[in-house]
């Protein structure tokens, strides 16, 4: 084998993978998304056995169309991740996908058919797969719709992948009477190392398929036998599942026990070969295993691994779905799994009971939402990753509880109900959309925590004051609300509504005093805009409980309707005196405190600042009074000085006259002088 006998074989299987993903692709497009809706509508069906062959068989039969158990798996861990499909259900389906997997090796077992005849000739993948590429391309390059271009990448990559397979075969063939190949192969006589080549291989490229379809090429040569192959093939069951394993990372436990059966459905089916196969032939001589092997056998040989082991553990399900719980550390059933199984479709024929069961489903709903809404609380003050964890999976169970009850409830409603049942199966079909938009409003309170931690928002003393208050108002409505529902309590329900009109009032006077707060540059805009969403959330939050009273009264107003709370939800509810009595004390507890504090210190701000004008005003005073003074100093020494000089002046004058006075009286004097 020479530099372009290399060349040509990358070249080939880079065409018989490319080939297989475009068929895979196209296939998964015309399906439309109905492989992964067949999938996700799979349910437990009252027997367990028949419910396990159902899954084998629609794992097998969806791998076997997409070509890759990989993608199947995958799928699955998707599925169990976001909680759609139970462990319970997926395992029967790994064990089907494992199956489906052959399909590709049974295909290109077509390369074995004779010569004989033109038909025979025809069937043969290197006479067909020029005309699969050509009809593929013609459509591809004049076909307008998506459909019609799907069915071409469907042909174009079957004629690909064959067009690879034959390349493969073209490089192999002069290798048939190369006694360096021969004896390469010869060493593969031992299973251990034939185990690690087949698990590298398919490692490697990450499809077991595609590896075994490099070795039925190679099986061309004639110089592959069976006791060469089985190891070889073994091990590329194993190396399949690094595609797996690679797939489930950042996935939760439940997925990640999907591709831990995967694993052990593989590495079970390895060591079960090698002591039936070896352990045997300690014993027993199998000369078999020195004849050469073609294609079909290959694909018999990986089909009847994948098959046999499937049987062998699809008894088994539960203890194999058990074990990889303690092997990743969730042996646990999921509150998910405990919740909905409680919605038995057996239940059904007795609505009664079924409905009790929904209520019962809606209880650990609202104990999930109060967990919420306390972890979002805690997320405003400080931010962690593990607090947000506990919300987000806490919020998958509601949507998931959510999605199940209506289903149900639907279902209950088309039989035959009393009265009292039909109004009751209503009433809790109109409170789960509230349910579910409440524990929306405490998802959002993580995403507005998380938006404060990165962009380091901060509020005001005053502000965190207000909002503290606003949350106490809501999670005494939450609990108030919660409270009513489950002991259909008229007296909770009475306090809701009132509660409720407190909060939006107080969400108004926040904003009122935050707007204050801006123009005295006490607040930030961008702190504003995290209060908004808070504050409107909050809000909603109240509305929502205020649906959900609206719905117990309605339940309750036939029934055990006591004469004091008969009137609630009523017309002219809201003007009467015990309607009047309860908003007045919730105003006490959280608004009039608010209004008081704010009042408070803003009183205080204008005291200090007129204390401080008054301070201001008495020192320019002071000031002017002290320049004042100084001026009049000025001027009275300026006045003094004068006066000095004036004095000089004049007595200069008196001396001078003095002068004259002598000269005049002794005239003779001045003359001799």
């Amino acid at each position: 084998m020479n530099l372009f006998s290399v060349l040509s074989l990358i070249g080939g299987i880079g065409l018989f993978l490319y080939g297989m993903n475009l068929m895979s692709a196209s296939l998964k497009n015309l399906a439309g998304g109905s492989l992964e809706k067949i999938l996700e509508k799979l349910t437990t069906g009252r027997n367990k056995a028949i419910s396990a062959v159902k899954g084998f068989s629609l794992g097998t039969g969806v791998t076997a169309i997409i070509q890759s158990s990989a993608a199947t798996t995958i799928m699955l861990i998707g599925f169990v991740n976001a909680g759609i499909m139970k462990l319970s259900q997926a395992i029967p389906v790994v064990f089907g996908a494992n199956v489906g997997s052959t399909a590709t090796a049974q295909i290109l077992r077509l390369g074995d058919l004779g010569e004989g005849s033109t038909i025979l000739k025809l069937l043969k993948p290197s006479s067909f797969a020029p005309v699969l590429i050509g009809i593929g391309a013609f459509i591809l390059l004049f076909a307008k719709k998506k459909k019609s271009k799907d069915i071409a990448g469907i042909l174009s990559g079957l004629g690909i992948l064959f067009f690879g397979m034959t390349t493969m075969e073209s490089v192999f063939e002069p290798l048939k009477e190369s006694e360096q190949f021969q004896e390469l192969f010869t060493s593969f006589n031992n299973p251990l190392f034939g185990i690690l080549i087949g698990l590298i291989l398919t490692a490697i490229i990450q499809s077991s398929s595609a590896s075994v379809g490099i070795l039925q090429a190679i099986s061309t040569t004639g110089v592959v036998t069976y006791g060469t192959a089985i190891p070889i093939i073994i091990g590329q069951n194993i190396g399949k599942c690094m595609t797996i394993l690679l797939g489930s990372i950042g996935a939760n436990k439940k997925a990640k026990r999907v591709s831990m059966t995967y694993l052990l459905f593989n590495v079970f089916g390895a060591v079960f070969f090698v002591f039936a196969i070896y352990g045997l032939q300690m014993f027993i001589d199998m000369p078999f295993m020195d004849k050469v092997i073609n294609r079909g056998a290959i694909a018999n040989v990986h089909f009847l691994f994948n098959f046999i082991i499937s049987l062998i553990l699809l008894p088994f399900s539960s203890l194999i779905a058990r074990l990889t719980g303690k092997i990743i550390g969730d042996d646990e059933e999921s509150k998910l799994d405990k919740e909905l199984a409680t919605l038995d479709p057996m239940l059904l024929d007795t609505p009664n009971i079924a409905i009790t069961q929904c209520r019962k489903v809606m209880f650990s709903m609202a104990d999930a939402i109060k967990e919420n809404f306390s972890l979002g609380v805690s997320l405003l003050k400080e931010f962690k990753d593990e607090t947000a964890e506990a919300l987000l999976e806490n919020e998958k169970f509601i949507d998931k509880c959510e999605s199940a009850l209506n289903e149900y409830l639907l279902k209950i409603t088309a039989k035959r109900l009393t009265s009292n049942d039909r109004r009751l199966a209503s009433e809790l079909l109109n409170s789960i959309s509230d349910f579910e938009r409440i524990g929306d409003h405490c998802e959002n309170l993580l995403n507005i925590s998380k938006t404060i931690e990165d962009e380091n928002i901060t509020f005001s003393a005053q502000g965190s004051e207000e909002i503290h208050t606003i949350l106490k108002a809501t999670s005494n409505i939450i609990d108030t609300t919660f409270h009513a529902f489950k002991e259909d309590d008229l007296t909770a329900v009475s306090r809701i509504e009132p509660l409720a009109q407190t909060i939006d009032e107080v969400k108004e006077i926040i904003k009122e005093h935050h707007v204050i707060r801006l123009q005295t540059g006490e607040c930030g805009i961008s702190g504003g805009f995290a209060l908004v969403d808070i504050l409107t959330s909050l809000e909603r939050i109240g509305s929502h409980c205020s649906n959900i009273a609206l719905h117990v009264a309605k339940k309750l107003r036939m029934e055990n309707i006591d004469e004091m709370h008969g009137h609630i939800y009523t017309n002219g509810y809201k003007t009467s005196e015990e309607y009047k009595a309860l908003y007045c004390y919730y105003v006490s507890l959280y608004s009039a405190p608010i209004t008081e504090a704010y009042s408070r210190k803003y009183n205080e701000l204008e005291a200090k600042a007129l204390e401080e004008e008054k301070r201001t005003g008495q020192e320019k005073s002071d000031k002017n009074k002290i320049e004042k003074k100084e001026k009049n100093i000025k001027i009275s020494n300026k006045t003094e000085k004068d006066e000095k000089k004036k004095d000089a002046g004049i007595n200069k004058n008196m001396k001078n006259e003095k002068g004259k006075d002598k000269d005049k009286k002794n005239p003779q004097k001045k003359h001799k002088n």
